[in-house]
């Protein structure tokens, strides 16, 4: 009995079970880890493949982490410069707060890459679909007209149609291989096109008349579009000035009033000011951004 209430056991237990959670808890985040990593390198494999970037997927990632410790060492390092008496605390808060902010840049760049390829790939669409209509009335076949644009030098209009012009001299039937550029392209203009050509085939319906009347839809909707940019501008410049003004005013207060808002920073009110701000500051700007934002 002596021998089982003596202090060694219970702490021994104690340590037993603090190591079994530790351990739990590190194969659980090692899990998540992994299944975020692979989820990661698949789409951005995905976006590597449709802005024709011959990159390994793992390169993304190992650039998102320098990216990100890159910007948490700056910022420790700006914080322990501009601080008087340097708090560990507030230099770590802000070290992980701007890598995280940091680690996503480089799949935002792809994503807006993707965004003005697929802008450019629109607006030079219809200067295709006419080339293609002027080739059949010219007696091209259907195939000799998607050579014609192939063959031309337009980016990236021309490196998609070649890419669709070697599958079909691979074998791959026509409505196959322009579902495949439609699925890889993801425009809806370009779906118009595939719908029609695919459309006129089955039906036996004059092809350059069908793609004159779709290069006509899709230059009405460039311009709608354009029009609607436009009218929708003074409200992304009012998001984007909404969104800022609060974190000037307070980079302007930490240098004009250091020491009120030194209070104000080593307070549990102020943390709390601080962070409901910025939390507001994102709902407001994605409000604005979601009633700017209109599909034509």
């Amino acid at each position: 009995m002596d021998f089982f209430q003596h202090s060694f056991w219970p702490a021994a237990f104690a340590f037993a079970g603090v190591t079994i959670a530790a351990y739990t808890l590190i194969e659980f985040g090692l899990f998540i880890a992994s299944r975020y990593r692979e989820r990661y390198l698949e789409e951005a494999k995905t976006e590597l493949d449709d802005v024709l970037i011959q990159m390994p997927a793992n390169r993304v990632l190992d650039i998102s982490i320098a990216v990100s410790v890159l910007g948490a060492v700056i910022t420790l390092v700006i914080t322990a410069v501009q601080m008087d008496e340097f708090a560990w605390h507030w230099g770590i808060l802000f070290a992980v707060a701007a890598g995280s902010v940091l680690f996503p840049v480089p799949r935002i760049v792809l994503k807006t890459l993707k965004k003005k390829r697929l802008q450019k790939f629109n607006l030079q669409l219809e200067d295709a679909l006419g080339m293609m209509s002027s080739a059949l009335k010219t007696g091209f076949s259907i195939h000799q007209a998607l050579d014609e644009i192939a063959n031309c030098d337009m980016h990236p209009v021309g490196i998609e149609f070649r890419l669709l012009t070697n599958e079909l001299r691979l074998g791959v039937p026509l409505e196959q291989a322009l579902e495949n550029m439609n699925r890889r392209v993801e425009s809806d203009d370009f779906e118009l096109v595939v719908t029609a050509i695919i459309t006129a085939r089955q039906t036996g319906g004059e092809l350059s008349s069908a793609l004159e009347r779709v290069a006509g839809l899709i230059r009405e909707r460039v311009r709608i579009a354009r029009k609607v940019h436009s009218l929708t501008a003074m409200g992304r410049l009012q998001a984007i000035m909404i969104g800022a003004m609060p974190f000037l005013l307070l980079f302007g207060l930490s240098h004009i009033a250091p020491q009120m808002m030194q209070i104000f920073f080593n307070s549990a009110v102020g943390i709390i000011a601080i962070v409901a701000v910025f939390v507001l500051v994102i709902c407001g700007f994605l409000a604005i951004k979601k009633i700017t934002t209109i599909e034509v």
